[in-house]
């Protein structure tokens, strides 16, 4: 191979490298996570953030955090772009938040709260007849998990401080399934979507527990992030791109969603009445 050819070679590798290169020198993109993922969290995490990368044409990285209070407070410091967040923690920052996407389950851009308890108790229909027991809640930033089981108390004039022979945070919606179905509450509130996946993909973990009470429905966990960020938009696309190709849908089947929608504002406005209420 003479000289001029190896340098026509080498300048054609060097182009083709150049793409990728750019995307490693590139700051990653950081998408805050809590455990909300269904199954081998770790494995398809790693799954997801490859299959994002390609589609975003940039590094990122998924940051784990135990509860929705170190989510807020990292998106609060600028250290995540964006984050997978409970409706109840968006609407207390919205004013700093950006709507990026929200999941959809079952049709539609929106889940309900479960109170559950033990399959044996066939008496319990609502969290009044709960009085005196051992209850578990998820987060105290939870929807589904803290404020509306609260919200239900005080609106049938109940003090949730005083309800209660004792109230325990889990710090995740599978754990309050566990706990329940371990006798250790004797009821406990869940975000139904966790549930409801749970009783089809490992219904082992659930046959323990009943649903005993379902409320109205709220808007879905969103996809969020930080005002002004660069990546909202390429972002939203490769979410909403995930039902258009083999490996996005097997995605999304494993998280027991049709796919992703813009979604809209309103979806949170129970929410945020709730909150009101609550506080008010």
């Amino acid at each position: 191979m003479d000289l001029s050819r190896r340098k026509l070679l080498k300048v054609a590798a060097t182009a083709l490298l150049m793409p990728s290169l750019a995307v490693q020198a590139q700051a990653p993109l950081l998408f805050g996570t809590t455990p909300v993922i269904l199954d081998e969290q770790a494995q398809f995490l790693e799954r997801w953030r490859i299959y994002l990368e390609t589609l975003l044409r940039r590094p990122m990285r998924f940051v784990q955090r135990g509860s929705y209070r170190e989510i807020m407070t990292l998106l609060a410091d600028a250290k995540l772009d964006c984050a997978w967040l409970c409706g109840y923690p968006y609407v207390q920052m919205k004013d700093r938040l950006d709507l990026v996407a929200v999941p959809v389950y079952a049709g539609q851009p929106s889940y309900r709260s479960y109170l559950i308890v033990p399959a044996e108790d066939r008496a319990t229909r609502s969290i009044l007849d709960l009085r005196g027991k051992v209850f578990a809640y998820s987060d105290p930033d939870s929807n589904s998990g803290w404020l509306v089981p609260q919200v239900e108390l005080k609106r049938a004039g109940e003090d949730a401080t005083r309800f209660f022979k004792k109230g325990f945070y889990t710090w995740g919606h599978r754990k309050v399934i566990e706990a329940v179905a371990a006798g250790l509450a004797h009821g406990g509130a869940v975000d139904g979507y966790i549930w409801d996946s749970l009783s089809r993909l490992h219904p082992e973990m659930t046959r323990a527990t009943r649903v005993a009470w379902r409320s109205s429905l709220f808007g879905f966990p969103p996809i969020v992030a930080r005002k002004g960020g660069d990546e909202l938009n390429t972002l939203r696309q490769a979410l909403l791109a995930m039902t258009r190709s083999p490996p996005g849908r097997m995605l999304l089947a494993r998280l027991n969603l049709n796919g992703f929608t813009i979604g809209e504002l309103h979806l949170f406005d129970s929410i945020q009445a709730n909150w009101r209420y609550l506080e008010g």
